[in-house]
């Protein structure tokens, strides 16, 4: 009898695994994230072939070919594997290719899954196939999950573990991967001393900025609200629908600027954000006070003396994995290191009208260096997990709604592919991945593919009523920083001649 219940005991655990508390944490009340994925091709979509690439690679994948089940009162799941119909994932419906105003008809509709739920009953994802040309694609696929799935790093690298390059059918793409010191053999006594002695200031310093951004951190969740600007939304937020934008940009122009100010990819695109919400933000002020009857002055700064304004940066938690690995992942049917590891770190933007677009660069980059030296996203991680232990979904979720309702906006930052691809005999001209659900009216995404960078924009529109207007603030700060950036090249370069 004890043999029986033990085999019974063995065969639930095999079939059900124990859902993560960030698993858990997405699905609560009041906190239900969702992850968009927009991808524009250049050819018609096949759906036969479509279908066959997914259960041929991503439902190799546990995650989506297992539901969701809620055990008990307190909100413990577990994931259950489950037979999978692809027909109940894949919707294809039957439109007309040439529709009129196609882009303003795809921003419709994935407004409209903004406010659809998802059946529990069934795994938590689904892809919409929309043969519709528009100005970036001959056709769309728009991918949709529930966060509680995994994160936007996991999610779209597993995408790309589905896909090949388009010079090579036969090969995987490849992400860049930051380059590591190499260490040398040979080091003298005095620079191993000078090593020591710097390792143990850097680690000063680490901890210092730790202790004060969690001090930052709690304040936040208790009081410390952000200024009541244009783009900061009301409560109750998240429930409204979403419209989901983007614009691409050339990734070479974002690498000129980083060589020649010496700074990161990041630093340029963090740099550009807050020069096109500055300007955003100050034409907004200048349409209000001419709907109040007061008289404008051009290119003159009618930001307020004081504001303060705050995005929750998303930081990824996880080594860089390669596309091999996560194509071995699928094949082994292996979680590795899937999930929801991200850690939210609260970065204060810089909000004004500088005379010198460059001066926006050196700001990002002196906010995220010491950023860096900061353990406050590993920290709020480790956090968040034991109080989901101790006091359950609901307290956790409560306070991380806080964080969120006192702050602005959700920034996030993802490396996709160095080259185009093909999905499934797709071949893929951009990749426009954005989330939902979180108490803010403004979520800005950088995706990086190929030589491109993608900004995403999801916004509530009753907060952000002229989200193409952001696109082009964004768009014209990279132009204005480029060309300054090009006039002093050249400028040093006369003085050579």
């Amino acid at each position: 009898m004890k043999k029986k219940k033990k085999k019974k005991r063995m065969k639930i655990s095999l079939e059900e695994e124990p859902a993560s508390p960030s698993a858990r944490l997405m699905q609560a009340p009041g906190f239900n994230l969702y992850i968009l994925a927009i991808m524009g091709f250049t050819k018609t979509i096949d759906a036969n072939a479509f279908k066959k690439g997914l259960e041929q690679t991503l439902l190799k994948h546990p995650r989506f070919s297992s539901v969701l089940v809620v055990k008990d009162k307190k909100h413990n799941m577990s994931w259950k594997k489950t037979k999978v119909d692809i027909d109940n994932h894949v919707f294809y419906p039957e439109l007309d290719s040439k529709i009129e105003s196609s882009d303003e008809f795809i921003e419709d509709y994935t407004s409209c899954l903004s406010t659809s739920s998802m059946d529990m009953t069934k795994p938590l994802w689904e892809v919409h196939l929309l043969d519709v040309q528009t100005s970036d694609a001959n056709s769309i696929a728009i991918f949709k999950f529930h966060h509680s799935i995994g994160d936007g790093v996991s999610l779209i690298s597993i995408l790309m573990a589905c896909s090949k390059k388009t010079s090579d059918p036969q090969s995987l793409p490849s992400i860049p991967i930051k380059k590591q010191e190499i260490l040398r053999d040979g080091v003298s006594l005095g620079k191993s001393m000078k090593k020591i002695f710097f390792s143990i200031w850097l680690n000063i310093i680490i901890i210092f900025n730790t202790l004060i951004d969690i001090a930052l951190f709690i304040v936040t969740i208790i009081f410390m609200k952000d200024t009541n600007t244009s783009i900061r939304g009301p409560q109750g937020v998240e429930l409204s629908p979403k419209r989901f934008v983007h614009r691409v940009v050339s990734l070479d122009d974002i690498k000129l600027v980083k060589t020649a100010m010496n700074v990161s990819i990041n630093d340029v695109v963090l740099g550009v954000t807050q020069a096109g919400i500055s300007h955003y933000l100050n034409n907004r002020y200048i349409e209000e006070l001419k709907e109040k009857g007061v008289g404008i002055v051009k290119n003159i700064n009618y930001l307020p003396k004081r504001n303060y304004l705050r995005a929750a940066l998303v930081f990824n938690l996880r080594p860089t994995a390669t596309i091999q690995d996560l194509a071995e992942m699928m094949e082994t049917e292996s979680k590795g290191m899937w999930g929801n590891l991200f850690g939210i770190g609260l970065l204060p933007f810089t909000i004004k009208l500088h005379n010198d677009p460059l001066t926006y660069i050196r700001e990002a980059k002196a906010a995220m260096d010491r950023k860096k030296r900061s353990l406050e996203p590993k920290c709020v991680f480790v956090v968040m997990k034991l109080l989901i232990n101790l006091f359950g979904i609901k307290f956790t979720a409560a306070i991380t709604r806080s964080v969120f309702y006192n702050t602005t906006l959700t920034f996030s930052n993802v490396v996709g592919p160095k080259e185009e691809i093909t999905l499934f005999g797709h071949p893929m001209c951009y990749l426009a991945p954005s989330a939902y659900g979180t108490p803010h009216a403004l979520t800005i995404h950088c995706q990086s593919y190929a030589n491109k960078l993608i900004f995403i924009l999801a916004v509530d529109e009753n907060v952000i009523p002229n989200p193409h207007q952001l696109c082009d603030d964004l768009e014209n700060s990279l132009k204005n920083i480029k060309n300054i950036v090009m006039e002093k090249r050249l400028a040093d370069q006369s003085q050579f001649c």
